[in-house]
């Protein structure tokens, strides 16, 4: 039923599928008639050796084979048609969800569970589509049209159609019974070795450097090892179902003869009928087969839908309003108001932050400091919405972020993550990712000048000048997957042009100086200060130096705020604060020589 419903969107393509699948029934079975009035008649009958009637008459069996052949292409092509169709909305919607997922969404699932779902299991149903709208249709009509046959010209002989379709039944229920919970588990087997390569080619350069190839390689064959024999177990039970049928199949047919020539001998039964009776009791036990087989693969296919339902029917934590609310025109432009703010992951014990409060205004630096741990990047997370925060409210420009379209927020807010994400394209296409009409590879050579001095004018200010005139190209320069063609600095410097590309009222840069060396990060806060005057920045480091400047600085320590203020006033007041700057700068850097 899952499965149909997934069909509501192609009705006329079903109905066409069906009428066609009916003419192509029509047509096969048509043909046993055709072959006992051969036989009887013109072999053995009335006009035995009539050759204008025999010429006629195949000439009819002819053209029934030709209707069996268009109608089966033509609902062979229709059929497939619809299921890529069907797997085509389905990863769409898939993915759609997917991208509507806060982290910790993903996390719950796996990026290869995902990965896996999006691609192995849509592939599954689209396969499975098609075998129910070829077969499934095709066998109950098939098989009902050949009982009723097989019943009206009797004979004798039903009792050995019913024998052979009761010892079908008889291997189906078997191999059923063996192969339904290998499915399961062959797609959760999938799902782990496509997790084991993923984090293995991701971490290939740290498995390199610390010589553990042997170990990886020996995880991956024994999780490749799992899944082929699943595999193999499903495949084997699958390839002994054919004997076994060709077996009962074989053994039908020898006894419809066997027991029909007594009949044909006594003059109960005609040469003719005990032919046709032959091809349709083959018929039955073909049309029972078919269905068995599919009964078979079915699980596999549901087991498919049941884990795509579970992700399409996952409520994300960060929600659409039903109603957004856009701040006002005259609203002041950049004031971000964190008022008590926790936060605590589902399924987790205690808050990841607590209580947290302050307000950045344009043009002032408002940094985030802690020991590692302490609830930072978490915190700067639900600016931008990728979280929600369990208790408080989180406003801007005086709207509660809730109620605010996340289009509207996202374009308001500007978020470099620690790890500078880049995608393949070029230099141009990445730092205008977040523009509305940005995002082909080629996209910067249909850009106009004004755009492109935009572009440069983000990346002078992120200290990503020199890369740019560097690379042959300039913007349109290559970038590879993840950015690895470029160094861990250069990708966090992109990274940033990309943010302030969009002219965000809010910059958040989450610990995003960590791989520049000191004088580009001074010289990247001087330019900060200079072409952001109209934008509020809250920068979370783990440098002292980085943060000294800014106009107001948040400690924390263990998701709570033991200091907040000037670097001067923590000095004074926090000894959390002063801890960690000891622990980086001289007491003459801090200004403290001669201080207790």
């Amino acid at each position: 039923m899952r499965l149909v419903r997934l069909l509501r969107g192609h009705v006329r393509e079903v109905a066409a599928v069906l009428a066609l699948l009916l003419v192509q029934s029509l047509c096969e079975l048509s043909l046993p008639r055709y072959m006992s009035a051969i036989v009887n008649v013109g072999v053995v009958g009335s006009k035995a050796g009539n050759m204008s009637y025999l010429g006629h008459m195949a000439l009819v069996m002819f053209g029934f084979c030709v209707g069996s052949l268009v109608a089966g292409a033509l609902s062979g092509l229709v059929a497939s048609r619809v299921a890529a169709a069907v797997s085509r909305d389905l990863r769409h919607d898939v993915f759609k969800k997917v991208m509507s997922f806060s982290p910790a969404e993903v996390t719950r699932f796996s990026q290869s569970s995902l990965i896996t779902r999006c691609t192995n299991d849509v592939q599954q149903i689209q396969n499975m589509i098609v075998i129910m709208l070829r077969m499934v249709v095709f066998a109950p009509i098939m098989g009902v049209v050949a009982v009723v046959q097989v019943l009206t010209m009797g004979g004798g002989l039903v009792w050995i159609a019913g024998a052979a379709l009761l010892a079908v039944l008889g291997v189906v229920a078997v191999l059923f019974s063996l192969t339904m919970p290998r499915f399961k588990v062959m797609q959760s087997l999938v799902d782990r070795v496509n997790l084991l390569a993923r984090e293995m080619l991701d971490g290939i350069m740290t498995i390199r450097a610390f010589g553990r190839q042997g170990h990886e390689l020996e995880r991956f064959d024994a999780a490749s090892g799992d899944l082929r024999d699943a595999q193999l177990f499903v495949n084997r039970a699958m390839t002994l179902m054919m004997p076994l049928m060709m077996l009962v199949m074989n053994i039908s047919t020898v006894a419809i003869v066997w027991f029909g020539s007594h009949g044909v001998a006594a003059g109960a039964l005609r040469a003719g009928d005990m032919m046709a009776f032959i091809s349709y009791a083959m018929m039955i036990v073909m049309s029972f087969l078919i269905v068995s087989m599919v009964a078979v693969i079915l699980p596999r296919a549901e087991v498919s839908v049941g884990r795509v339902q579970e992700v399409l029917s996952v409520e994300p934590a960060v929600r659409e309003p039903e109603r957004p609310v856009a701040p006002a025109a005259d609203a002041p432009r950049g004031e971000l108001r964190l008022d008590h703010v926790s936060f605590h992951y589902p399924d987790a014990e205690g808050d990841v932050v607590s209580d947290v409060s302050f307000t950045t205004a344009p043009g002032k630096v408002t940094a985030i400091v802690g020991s590692t741990g302490s609830g930072k990047s978490t915190l700067v997370q639900l600016i931008p919405r990728l979280y929600d925060p369990t208790s408080g409210s989180i406003t801007l420009d005086g709207v509660d972020l809730r109620h605010m379209s996340l289009a509207d927020v996202r374009s308001r807010v500007g978020y470099v993550p620690q790890q500078g994400f880049l995608f393949s394209g070029t230099i141009g296409s990445n730092v205008a990712f977040g523009l509305p009409d940005a995002g082909e590879k080629d996209a910067m050579s249909r850009q106009d000048p004004a755009r492109r001095q935009e572009l440069l004018r983000a990346v002078d200010v992120a200290q990503a000048s020199e890369l740019v005139s560097q690379k042959e190209g300039g913007l349109d320069a290559p970038i590879s997957q993840g950015g690895t063609n470029v160094s861990g600095g250069q990708r966090q410097r992109l990274a940033i042009a990309r943010a302030l590309a969009t002219h965000p009222e809010v910059l958040v840069l989450d610990d995003s100086f960590s791989a520049l060396d000191y004088a580009t990060d001074a010289r990247l806060r001087q330019a900060l200060a200079r072409d952001c005057a109209d934008t509020a920045v809250v920068v979370v480091a783990q440098r002292i130096a980085t943060v000294m400047g800014a106009d107001q600085i948040v400690v924390l320590d263990e998701g709570r705020v033991v200091g907040q203020g000037t670097h001067e006033q923590l000095l004074r007041d926090c000894p959390e604060y002063l801890e960690i700057a000891k622990s980086q700068l001289s007491a003459k850097e801090l200004g403290l020589e001669g201080d207790e």
